[in-house]
């Protein structure tokens, strides 16, 4: 019975029967098997890099940027709002917004730091005592001396966090003296005096997980900066931060409304937006460029199946002899380039995600055997590499490593669909 007389449609069971038996590796056709295996390994490991990057890429945005929102606002307030006496009451209904996690009163004022003859600038962060809690990553990195001591007590207004960074490169320990400088100062029966100096004494050190910040800010009771910078009973700002930073775009206008007439209102976007739109520029060529190795390993396919078309020409003779369509002639040699670019995927997203789910164990594993540490926290303020395994970015890395494979499956099967039997039974 000839092939035509078969019940068959497209990508029939003797289309991919054949495409599988021409995968098989022979002895006289071993240079086929070979370049196969090659496309295989590369689009294998093409694909596990694209993965393993990618999340890495992702666990680095998502512990960075959730170190700088720790201890900065997901979203502020200000304008007139308030300098109100309704500001209270605005603040108690910012934190009754569905999707808000607190809101609290901030203070920021530029100051000049000395120990010594040593002086640096450093910004005065002042917020109220029980708000410490809210800035999670200094709030840990105290002792529970240090946070009962921040603000309580006859001295506690005279206590001062100073970032860990900014108090190594000053010499400085909990309990020593510095002391501040105001280029506003404080008001007083004579007006503002302006320049004011006084000296505060070290209550604790704190890590905030970004070594920048450590060395720019010092954080203040908020009553005492309020009068050290000549700023008493007024707020520089409301600062908000919500149950997902991702969403603050979603919460602006109840935020605003829950604020009253004259708020101005701002997100981590605008604030952080070199640094945010760095990570998006970075993540978007990383993409690119790795996809373009991706697409060059699927191009090893090409070569693998004009190598099988060439040695089976005489089947496609004899195949189009009795009743093959040309259509069938490329599925069969297109099916053959595409399964080894779904095995290498399928190979490379298994390895990728091991690698990803693993790769602390392999990280401590490396550094056992080479007897140095790779990924150092005094440097880096993360204990292991991170990675983070979006299923977007996963879906997205196997949809482009199937059509890579697909369009590189096409140009030599479109090549054997049109070999004219005659002419290849000719010299046979």
């Amino acid at each position: 019975m000839s092939l035509q007389s078969r019940p068959s449609g497209a990508f029939s069971s003797w289309e991919i029967g054949l495409a599988l038996r021409y995968l098989r590796a022979k002895r006289k056709e071993g240079g086929v098997a070979t370049i196969a295996v090659i496309s295989f390994i590369g689009i294998m490991l093409a694909v596990a890099v694209l993965i393993s990057v990618m999340s890495i890429m992702s666990g680095f945005r998502s512990e960075l940027l959730g170190r700088m929102l720790a201890f900065n606002g997901h979203m502020y307030v200000q304008g007139a709002v308030l300098t109100s006496p309704d500001r209270e009451a605005a603040l108690k209904r910012i934190q009754a917004v569905p999707g808000v996690a607190s809101a609290s009163p901030l203070n920021e004022a530029q100051s000049l730091i000395r120990v010594g003859s040593y002086t640096t600038g450093a910004i005065a962060k002042g917020i109220r005592p029980e708000d410490l809690a809210k800035t999670q990553y200094v709030f840990d990195s105290l002792t529970p001396q240090e946070r009962a001591g921040f603000g309580k007590g006859p001295y506690g207004g005279d206590r001062i966090l100073v970032g860990a960074a900014l108090a190594t490169s000053m010499g400085l320990r909990v309990g020593d003296p510095v002391t501040l400088y105001s280029p506003t100062g404080a008001d007083s029966a004579f007006g503002n005096l302006g320049g004011l100096e006084k000296t505060y004494f070290v209550g604790g050190l704190f890590r905030s997980g970004a070594a920048d910040y450590d060395r720019a800010f010092i954080f203040m009771p908020l009553e005492q900066q309020q009068l050290f910078f000549g700023k008493e009973g007024v707020w520089d700002a409301i600062e908000i931060k919500v149950d997902d930073p991702d969403q603050v775009g979603a919460l602006t206008a109840a935020i605003r409304d829950a604020a009253g007439p004259g708020a101005v209102v701002s997100d981590w976007r605008e604030r952080l937006a070199a640094f945010y739109g760095a990570l998006k520029v970075e993540r978007v060529a990383m993409s690119i460029i790795l996809g373009l190795v991706v697409a060059i390993a699927a191009m090893n396919i090409i070569s693998g199946i004009v190598m099988l078309v060439k040695n089976k020409g005489r089947d496609i003779a004899i195949l189009r002899t009795i009743g093959a369509s040309p259509s069938s002639i490329l599925r069969v040699f297109f099916m053959a380039g595409a399964m080894i670019g779904v095995a290498g995927t399928i190979a490379g997203l298994v390895l990728g995600l091991l690698f990803c789910w693993n790769i602390g164990s392999i990280q401590h594993f490396l550094e056992f055997v080479l007897q140095t540490k790779l990924f150092d926290s005094d440097v880096y303020m993360l204990d292991a590499i991170p990675a983070l395994v979006d299923p977007t970015d996963v879906a997205w890395v196997t949809f482009w490593s199937l059509l890579m494979s697909c369009i590189a499956s096409l140009p030599p099967s479109w090549t054997a669909s049109r070999i004219d039997p005659v002419e290849a039974l000719r010299y046979e």
